[in-house]
C-alpha cells in the first residue's frame, strides 16, 4: 500500500470518527475501534483543557497574585473534579454495560439517576463552598490579598460546582452509548463562549466593568452552563441509545446505591491523588508567590497535555465497558493494550518537547522572570514523566471501565499519601532541595503508580468483575 493511500484511508477514518453516529464497539477491527473512539475523545479532552490555558492566558495579565488565586483555588476544586471524575466513571461502567448487553431502556434509567446523583451531590458542596471561601483560602495560607480583594474567584466555582458534575456526567453517558462526538461537540460550544466573554468580563468592554480574576470564573461558569443545556436537549429530545423522556423520574435508591458504590472507589482514587495535590500546593506556597504563580503555569500546561491522553484512557473505559457486557473480555484486553501503546507514543513526544522548550511555554503566559524561572524548572521536571503516566491512566481507567474502582484506589492510596506526600516534605526541607523536591516527588510516585497497576492488570482479575 502506497503512503498515499494509507493516508486517504486515515483521512476517511478521521472523518468517519467525527460523524456523531452511535456505534457498537463490539465486533470489527479492534484497532479501528480504538482509533474511532479516541479522536473524537482527545478533541474533546483538548476542549477541556482549552477551559484552564485560555483563563490562564488572560488571569496572567493581571499579575502574581491573581495567578496565584487562580492556582490554590483550582487545587481545590480538583476534589469537586475528583467527585465529577468518580459519578462519571461509575455512569460509564453502568451504562456502557448495560449497551453492550443491548438493554437500551435499563441503560436510560441508570443514566438518569446517575444525573440525580450528580445534583444532589453538588449541592451539598455549593452552600458550604460559596459561603466559606475566604476561611477556605485562608486556611490554604493564601496572602492576605487573595483572601481579601479576590475571592470571588472561590465563591463563585464552589457555588456552581453543579454545571462541572453535570457536563462529567452527561458526557459520560453519551460516549458510553458510543457517540463521543456530541460529547466533543459540546465542550467546543462552552468553550466557544468562554473564550469570547473571558476578557470582556475579566477587563471590561464598554458597559460592562471589568471583574477582574471573578470575571474569569463567571466565563468558565456561563460557558459550562450553556452546554450542560445543550446536553440536556440531545438527552430528552434526541434520537440516540439514552432517552430520558422514557424513563420514570423518581429516584431509584437500588440504582443509585450501586453507582454511588461504583463511584466511591473511582472517587476514593481521584481524592487520595487531589488531596495530595492540595498539600504539595501548600508545600509550594511557602516558597512565595512568583514560585506558586510559575507552579500554578506550569500545571495548566500539564492539565492541557494530560487531558487529550485521558480521551485515549476514556476510549479504553468504553471499550472494556462494552465489551465486558458483550461478553468479550479478551476483546476488552487488546484494547486496553493498544490504547496503552499510543498514549505512551504521544506523551513521550509531548515530554522531549517541554524538556527541551519550558521557557517558550511558560513564557506564552507571563513576562516575569522570577514567574518564568520557577514555571520553567517546575514544568520540565514533571515532563520527565509523561511516559509512564500515559501508560497509567490507560490502565486505570481500563480498570474502572471493567467496575472495579477499589484495586486503582488502594494503589492510590499508597503511591500518594504513604509516599509522595512524605517524600515530598524529605526531598524539599530536610534534604534541601525546595520545590524541586516536591516536582520530583511527584515523578517518582506516578511512575510507582503505573508499574503497580500494570502488574495487577496482568493478572486479569478485573474481567471478572459484575456491574
Amino acid at each position: 500500500m502506497t503512503r498515499y493511500n494509507k493516508l486517504k484511508i486515515g483521512l476517511r477514518e478521521i472523518k468517519e470518527s467525527l460523524t456523531g453516529e452511535e456505534r457498537d464497539y463490539t465486533s470489527g477491527n479492534i484497532k479501528k475501534a480504538v482509533f474511532l473512539l479516541s479522536v473524537p475523545m482527545v478533541l474533546e479532552m483538548l476542549m477541556e483543557s482549552v477551559f484552564a490555558v485560555v483563563d490562564i492566558f488572560f488571569v496572567s495579565k493581571l499579575g502574581a497574585e491573581a495567578i496565584a488565586t487562580v492556582g490554590i483555588t483550582e487545587s481545590l476544586v480538583t476534589v469537586i473534579y475528583a467527585l465529577a471524575v468518580g459519578l462519571s466513571v461509575a455512569t460509564s461502567a453502568v451504562v456502557s454495560r448495560r449497551v453492550g448487553e443491548k438493554k437500551e431502556g435499563k441503560a436510560s434509567q441508570s443514566a438518569y439517576q446517575a444525573i440525580l446523583t450528580g445534583i444532589v451531590v453538588s449541592l451539598i458542596i455549593a452552600i458550604p463552598g460559596f459561603l466559606f471561601s475566604k476561611d477556605i483560602l485562608r486556611a490554604m495560607k493564601a496572602s492576605d490579598v487573595i483572601v481579601n480583594e479576590m475571592s470571588g474567584y472561590a465563591s463563585i466555582m464552589f457555588g456552581s460546582n453543579m454545571v462541572i458534575m453535570l457536563l462529567f456526567i452527561n458526557n459520560a453517558i453519551f460516549r458510553s452509548a458510543g457517540n463521543p462526538v456530541l460529547s466533543m461537540r459540546v465542550l467546543w460550544f462552552a468553550n466557544l463562549i468562554n473564550i469570547v466573554l473571558d476578557p470582556i468580563l475579566i477587563f471590561g468592554w464598554g458597559p460592562i466593568p471589568a471583574l477582574g480574576v471573578k470575571g474569569a470564573a463567571l466565563a468558565t461558569t456561563i460557558g459550562r452552563g450553556s452546554a450542560v443545556i445543550v446536553q440536556f436537549y440531545y438527552l430528552f429530545k434526541g434520537k440516540g441509545r439514552i432517552k430520558l423522556h422514557s424513563v420514570s423520574l423518581r429516584p431509584r435508591f437500588r440504582l443509585i446505591g450501586q453507582i454511588l458504590k461504583l463511584s466511591t472507589g473511582t472517587v476514593s482514587q481521584h481524592i487520595v491523588a487531589t488531596s495530595s495535590w492540595i498539600i504539595l500546593m501548600r508545600f509550594v506556597a511557602q516558597y512565595g508567590s512568583e514560585v506558586l504563580a510559575g507552579y500554578t503555569l506550569a500545571l495548566r500546561i500539564v492539565v492541557f497535555v494530560l487531558l487529550p491522553a485521558l480521551g485515549i484512557s476514556n476510549a479504553a473505559s468504553t471499550l472494556v465497558g462494552q465489551n465486558l457486557g458483550a461478553g468479550n473480555p479478551d476483546r476488552a484486553e487488546k484494547s486496553t493494550w493498544i490504547a496503552g501503546r499510543v498514549n505512551m507514543w504521544l506523551m513521550g513526544i509531548v515530554s522531549l518537547v517541554l524538556i527541551a522548550f519550558p521557557q517558550s511555554f511558560i513564557s506564552l503566559f507571563t513576562s516575569e522572570t522570577a514567574i518564568i524561572g520557577a514555571g520553567s524548572e517546575s514544568l520540565r521536571i514533571l515532563s520527565i514523566g509523561f511516559i509512564v503516566y500515559g501508560l497509567g491512566m490507560v490502565l486505570v481507567n481500563a480498570f474502572n471501565g471493567a467496575g472495579d474502582t477499589q484495586t486503582p484506589f488502594r494503589i492510590n492510596l499508597i503511591s500518594f499519601w504513604l509516599v509522595e506526600i512524605p517524600l515530598a516534605w524529605l526531598l524539599s526541607s530536610p534534604i534541601g532541595w525546595h520545590q524541586d523536591g516536591v516536582f520530583w516527588a511527584i515523578v517518582f510516585s506516578e511512575s510507582l503508580m503505573t508499574f503497580t497497576v500494570f502488574l495487577f492488570f496482568r493478572k486479569g482479575n478485573w474481567k471478572l468483575n459484575q456491574v
